[in-house]
C-alpha cells in the first residue's frame, strides 16, 4: 500500500464479506479484521488479493504459554525491502543527476546533449519506475486507481512527449538548446523535451518514500523496544539445582533466579532475597522499587542489587510486558474521526484527479493553446496530487504518541480514548488505591468487653478476608498472619462479597462479617469510630454471629504525587470529584488535604455509576479513575475510564487508559499528551488537504513544472511524518508542575 486510496480499497473489499469489518493502517501495513467464525482466513486473504494486494496472516499477539511477547512487524522482510529500495534509489540518482543538471543549466548543454539524456532516462523510466508501473497495472486490472497510477501516468506522459519532441518536434537537432524555467513554457518553433520531469518524478518519489519509510519506522521504535525487553533465557531452580533454559520453557509456579544486572524473566513473587528493581523501561517509574519476600515483581525489570529467587505467576503473553505491548499494538490500529473522513475523501481522490487531468488537457487544447503547454499542465496535475499525506496523517502521529505514552507509563486503547481525553471536563477519583497508596496498616483495634477478644476478632476477620481483593481486606489478612506465626489462617466457606459494603463467610462454625460500620454501635466502638474518623482513618466493623465484636481502624497514606496531580488536573480545566465507599468524615479529610470540593462518600458501585450518569446528564464529559472491582461499573459508564496499573484486571479491562506506573500524576501527563497528539493530527490533515487545494489549481493553470511538482508531492508526505515524529520527544514539563505545586502549597 502506498496511499490512503489503497487503504480505502482494501477496507471496502474486506467489508463486502458478510459480517466482516476491517481497519487498515497505512503506517504499519497491517489490518485488524473482525469477522464471524464461518469466514476463514483464506477467504480474507483472497478478498485482499481481489483488491490487488498480497497479504499474509501475522503472528497473533497471544503467544503460546511460556513464549515471550511477539515482536511488532519490523523484521528481516521489511529490512530486505528497505535495502532493495535503497539500491534502486542510488542507481536512479546516478542516472538522473546528469539529466537534471543538463536540462536545468543551458550553459552546460553541448552538442547532442539531449540524446545522452534520452539514453540515461530510458532505464529510469522503465526500471526505476517499474514498481509504480506494476502497481498501477495491478490496480487497473482490478478497476482501481491509486497514487501509483498518477506517478506512472506522469512519468510515461513526460517520456512520451519527450520522444515526440525528439523524433517529430525538432528537438532532436544536434545543436538544440533548451532554457529551463520552474514554470512550464510553451510556444516556439521547437518542442521542448521534459526528460528532467520523466526522471525527476521517480527520483523524488523514491527519495520521499525512502525517507518516509525510515521516519515511519522511527514512530514505532518505542513499541519495538518494549517487545525487545523480554528475556530470552532464564535460570530455573529445581531440586536445589540450577539450569539455564530458553524462556519458552518457563511455566507458572516454577522458581527462577535473578542475579544482579539481569532482567526478571517473567511476572512473579519474590521467594527469597531482597533488591531494588529498575522499572523505568517497563512502566516509566523513575525511582527503583525495593522488593523482598512476598512482594510482586514485573517481568523485564532490571535487578539493580541483590540475588532474588522468584516464583513465576505469569509467563509469555500473560505478563504485564506482553499486555502493554498488545495494548499499544491494538491502539495503533484505530482511527480518529478525522482520519475516517480523510479515508473517505481518498476513496474518490485519485479518480477525481485523473478526470481533472483529462479535463485540463482537453480545455487547453480546445482553447487553442500549444499542445506542449497542455500536456505539461496535465502531467503536473498527475504528479503533484498526493493522497499519501492523507493516509499518513493519523497513523504516524498515533504510533509516535502511543509509543511515547508507553514509555511514560500511560497506555491508551486507541484514538477514541485520545479524543475523549481531549474533551474531558470532570474527573471522578476513587480514594483507596488511587489517591492513596492502598498499602493500609492496622493502626488501632478496639474490642467490646466480654466478646471474643481483640486477637480472635483479627484472626476471624483475616480468615474471611482471604477471598477479597480489596486493599483493606489484604491488610487484615497480613495483620492476622502476623498474629498467627504458628500456622495458616483457618479456611473460609460460603464467602460472599458485597461491593461497597463488605464481606462475609463461615469460619470455624462462626458467621463472620467485615463491613462498613453503621449506626447503633456499642459505646466503646462508637467512641473508637469517632476517633478514627477524626484522624482520617478508615474504620471497619467485625461482627461474629450477628454481634458487633471489634472496630479496626486502618490507615492509608496519600500517594506522593496526589496533590500535584489534582492541582495539575484543575489547571488543565478538569473539575476533580472524589467518590469513595469510605465514611463521610474520612472522605472529607482526604478531600480537604487535596483541595477537592466535591465529595461523595459511602458510594456503592451502583452509586458511582449513577454519579457518572448524573454528571453526563448535566452535559459534562466525565472521566473516572479507579483500581478495584467496585470501580468497574463507573469506568465502563464514563466517557473515559482510567485504571491504575496496580489495580484489578476487571478495572483495567473496563478502562480506556491504564496508568502502568501506578502514579496518578500520569493522568495529567495523559491529558497533555492527548491534546498534543490531536493537535498534531489536525495539523497533519490541514497540511494534507491544504497542500492539494493549493498545488492542484496551480498545476492546472500551468504554473508548475512537473519536476517541481514531483518534489513538492514527495515533500508533503515527508512533512506529515516529520511533524508526527516530534511526539517521540514530547515530555511533561516538570518545572511547570513543581512551580504549580509550590504556589498551591503557599495557598
Amino acid at each position: 500500500m502506498t496511499c490512503a486510496a489503497c487503504v480505502n480499497r482494501v477496507e471496502k473489499r474486506l467489508a463486502r464479506l458478510d459480517g466482516v469489518s476491517a481497519a487498515v493502517n497505512l503506517a504499519t501495513g497491517r489490518a485488524r479484521v473482525t469477522h464471524p467464525p464461518d469466514v476463514t482466513t483464506d477467504e480474507l486473504l483472497a478478498a485482499v488479493g481481489r483488491a490487488g494486494y498480497r497479504a499474509e496472516p501475522v503472528v497473533p499477539p497471544v503467544s503460546p504459554p511460556g513464549a515471550p511477547p511477539t515482536t511488532p512487524p519490523s523484521g528481516r522482510a521489511q529490512g530486505d525491502h528497505v535495502g532493495e529500495d535503497r539500491e534502486r534509489l542510488l542507481i536512479t540518482a546516478l542516472l538522473c543527476l546528469p539529466v537534471i543538471v543538463l536540462s536545468m543549466v543551458p550553459a552546460l548543454q553541448f552538442r547532442n546533449w539531449q540524446w545522452l539524456c534520452l539514453v540515461l532516462s530510458a532505464p529510469v523510466v522503465v526500471w526505476s519506475a517499474w514498481p509504480f508501473h506494476l502497481r498501477a497495472a495491478r490496480g487497473l486490472r482490478h478497476s482501481a486507481a491509486t497514487m501509483d497510477t498518477l506517478v506512472s501516468l506522469g512519468v510515461l506522459a513526460s517520456f512520451a512527449w519527450s520522444l515526440y519532441a525528439l523524433f517529430l518536434g525538432g528537438a532532436g537537432d544536434p545543436g538544440m538548446r533548451m532554457p529551463f524555467s520552474p514554470f512550464p513554457s510553451a510556444g516556439g518553433d521547437v518542442a521542448h523535451v521534459y526528460l528532467e520531469a520523466a526522471v525527476g518524478v521517480p527520483l523524488f518519489v523514491l527519495t520521499g518514500r525512502h525517507l518516509e519509510a525510515r521516519a515511519r519506522r522511527g514512530t514505532g521504535e518505542a513499541l519495538r523496544s518494549l517487545a525487545g525487553l523480554a528475556a530470552k533465557e532464564v535460570t530455573v531452580r529445581e531440586g536445589g539445582e540450577e539450569r539455564r533454559v530458553p524462556i519458552e520453557q518457563l511455566r507458572p509456579g516454577q522458581e527462577f533466579v535473578v542475579r544482579p544486572g539481569e532482567r526478571v524473566a517473567a511476572d512473579g513473587v519474590v521467594v527469597s532475597g531482597s533488591s531494588a528493581l529498575d522499572l523505568s523501561l517497563v512502566t516509566g517509574e523513575s525511582d527503583p522499587v525495593e522488593v523482598g519476600p512476598g512482594r510482586p515483581v514485573v517481568g523485564a525489570a532490571v535487578n539493580a542489587g541483590g540475588l532474588l529467587l522468584v516464583r513465576a505467576t505469569a509467563v509469555g503473553a500473560d505478563t504485564q510486558l506482553a499486555r502493554i505491548t498488545r495494548m499499544v499494538t491494538e491502539a495503533q490500529a484505530g482511527k480518529a474521526r478525522a482520519q475516517r473522513l480523510a479515508d473517505r475523501v481518498a476513496g474518490v481522490f485519485v479518480p477525481v484527479v485523473l478526470t481533472l487531468a483529462v479535463t485540463v488537457l482537453g480545455f487547453w487544447l480546445g482553447a487553442g493553446a500549444d499542445p506542449q503547454a497542455a500536456v505539461t499542465a496535465s502531467v503536473a496535475i498527475l504528479v503533484v496530487a498526493c493522497p499519501c499525506a492523507l493516509g499518513l496523517a493519523t497513523p504516524t502521529a498515533l504510533m509516535a504518541a502511543t509509543g511515547r505514552g508507553a514509555q511514560l507509563g500511560v497506555l491508551v486503547s486507541g484514538p477514541q480514548a485520545l479524543e475523549a481525553l481531549r474533551h474531558v471536563d470532570v474527573i471522578v477519583l476513587d480514594k483507596t488505591g488511587t489517591l492513596t497508596t492502598g498499602h493500609m496498616s492496622v493502626v488501632r483495634v478496639t474490642a467490646v468487653d466480654g466478646g471474643v477478644g481483640r486477637d480472635a476478632a483479627i484472626r476471624l476477620a483475616g480468615a474471611v478476608e482471604q477471598g477479597s481483593e480489596h486493599p483493606l481486606g489484604r491488610t487484615l489478612v497480613s495483620c492476622a498472619r502476623r498474629l498467627l506465626r504458628e500456622g495458616p489462617l483457618p479456611e473460609v466457606t460460603g464467602f460472599r462479597a458485597t461491593p461497597g459494603h463488605g464481606v462475609a463467610g463461615e469460619v470455624e462454625g462462626h458467621r463472620v462479617e467485615v463491613r462498613v460500620p453503621g449506626d447503633g454501635l456499642p459505646r466503646p466502638l462508637a467512641r473508637a469510630l469517632a476517633e478514627a474518623e477524626a484522624a482520617a482513618l478508615t474504620p471497619v466493623l467485625v461482627r461474629v454471629d450477628g454481634a458487633d465484636e471489634a472496630l479496626v481502624a486502618l490507615g492509608d497514606v496519600l500517594r506522593p504525587g496526589s496533590f500535584r496531580a489534582v492541582d495539575r488536573l484543575r489547571r488543565l480545566g478538569l473539575e476533580p470529584v472524589l467518590a469513595t465507599g469510605d465514611r463521610e468524615a474520612t472522605a472529607r479529610a482526604v478531600a480537604t488535604e487535596l483541595g477537592i470540593a466535591a465529595v461523595h462518600a459511602r458510594c456503592t458501585p451502583q452509586d458511582k455509576a449513577a454519579l457518572v450518569r448524573e454528571l453526563k446528564g448535566r452535559g459534562h464529559r466525565v472521566a473516572v479513575i479507579g483500581d478495584g472491582v467496585n470501580d468497574a461499573g463507573a469506568l465502563a459508564e464514563a466517557d473515559l475510564g482510567i485504571a491504575m496499573g496496580s489495580g484489578t484486571d476487571v478495572a483495567i479491562g473496563a478502562a480506556d487508559v491504564t496508568l502502568v506506573r501506578g502514579d496518578i500524576e500520569a493522568v495529567a501527563d495523559a491529558v497533555h499528551l492527548a491534546r498534543r497528539t490531536l493537535a498534531t493530527i489536525r495539523l497533519n490533515l490541514v497540511w494534507a488537504f491544504g497542500y492539494n487545494l493549493v498545488t492542484v489549481p496551480l498545476a492546472a493553470v500551468g504554473w508548475l513544472n512537473p519536476m517541481v511538482a514531483a518534489a513538492a508531492m514527495s515533500a508533503s508526505s515527508l512533512l506529515v511524518v516529520a511533524n508526527s515524529l516530534r511526539l517521540r520527544t514530547w515530555r511533561p514539563s516538570p518545572a511547570r508542575s513543581a512551580a504549580a505545586f509550590r504556589k498551591a502549597s503557599r495557598r
